[in-house]
């Protein structure tokens, strides 16, 4: 099969049939256009949650994109009554924007987080006809000449591909002042770009870089920002630590759930999920696509989300990114 998701789904179906159904009409809201890492997690999420010969509805993906996130965040808090059908993809950007207070009035405690179904790593790409054949070689031109290399982006200043791409430069020796780059609306629209040579680089996300790959983005990976090598796809692809740059950029996947939802509707979703993530072709579903397993929930979820927003925090402020202040616009 040619798409990935296509051959997930296959994959999951068949051996995920002792799996719950979620709540029928259910729908996984994508907080920006198709192709990105949103949309990847809502696709993911529905076909864990399919069984084969189910007469419900499969779960149905909608896409809300505005502020990479803010506007699908703000909805979910003020929609009267709470959607208990409802449920929108995260990752450790949406955790950025809050820590930066780009959702607005909002805090962690204004949603419940429902689930981490995998763990994600940055990964830096460029066009496959580049020049540029490992990190090094990148580095060392934007070290030479900062003005030549253009960063593609899936978000403005201050999200989380820009602060992938800060940290390069500060590895080159290269302010993130002088760094150029451009945002886009989400990462399918800056791998679009990418693959259309209209950027030279993209400081992206290893699972969707994939899923454009699968589609015949014509793209090459230079490097994945984890701790050690990553299975599947991008088992060849060598470590920044490898190539002597200590860049780590994990990126955690999951899914929230409006503040006022029913403690019923919580636990269906919750119990739909982990029987799903317990069967073996989830876990190699998530290896296919860049990610690892992750399955996280409950109190140590809302922990770990604290933490990642504290973090974020601090590296907001040391590359001087005040927090914005006043009430989020739609």
């Amino acid at each position: 099969m040619k798409l990935l998701f296509k051959s997930l789904c296959s994959v999951l179906m068949m051996v995920c049939a002792a799996a719950l159904a979620g709540p029928e009409g259910g729908r996984c809201i994508a907080p920006a256009k198709a192709g990105g890492g949103f949309d990847l997690t809502c696709q993911l999420a529905r076909d864990m949650l399919a069984q084969p010969h189910n007469s419900r509805p499969p779960l149905a993906v909608v896409y809300q994109p505005g502020g990479i996130g803010a506007l699908a965040f703000k909805n979910t808090v003020t929609q009267q009554p709470p959607d208990g059908k409802t449920v929108v993809a995260f990752s450790s950007g949406s955790l950025l924007n809050l820590a930066q207070n780009r959702f607005g009035p909002y805090n962690t405690r204004s949603v419940r987080w429902l689930a981490a179904v995998g763990m994600d790593y940055g990964v830096v790409a460029v066009p496959r006809e580049s020049p540029y054949k490992n990190l090094p070689q990148l580095l060392e031109a934007l070290r030479d000449k900062p003005g030549s290399i253009v960063f593609g982006a899936g978000g403005s200043i201050g999200s989380q591909d820009w602060m992938k791409a800060a940290l390069l430069a500060r590895a080159a020796g290269v302010g993130h002042k002088v760094m150029r780059f451009v945002a886009f609306e989400g990462g399918g629209e800056a791998l679009s770009a990418l693959g259309d040579n209209h950027v030279q680089v993209l400081a992206g996300d290893a699972a969707e870089v994939g899923r454009q790959v699968e589609q015949g983005v014509a793209v090459r990976v230079l490097a994945v920002l984890s701790e050690k090598r990553l299975a599947g796809r991008w088992a060849h692809v060598p470590t920044a630590r490898e190539q002597g740059f200590d860049i780590v950029w994990p990126i955690l996947r999951g899914l929230y759930m409006a503040p006022g939802v029913s403690d019923r509707d919580f636990k269906e979703w919750t119990d739909a999920l982990a029987k799903a993530a317990g069967q073996p072709a989830t876990a190699r579903a998530l290896t296919k696509a860049g990610m690892n397993p992750a399955w996280i929930t409950g109190r140590a979820l809302d922990q770990l989300v604290d933490q990642q927003v504290e973090n974020y925090r601090k590296l907001a402020a040391d590359f001087g990114l005040a927090p914005r202040t006043g009430s989020l616009q739609p």
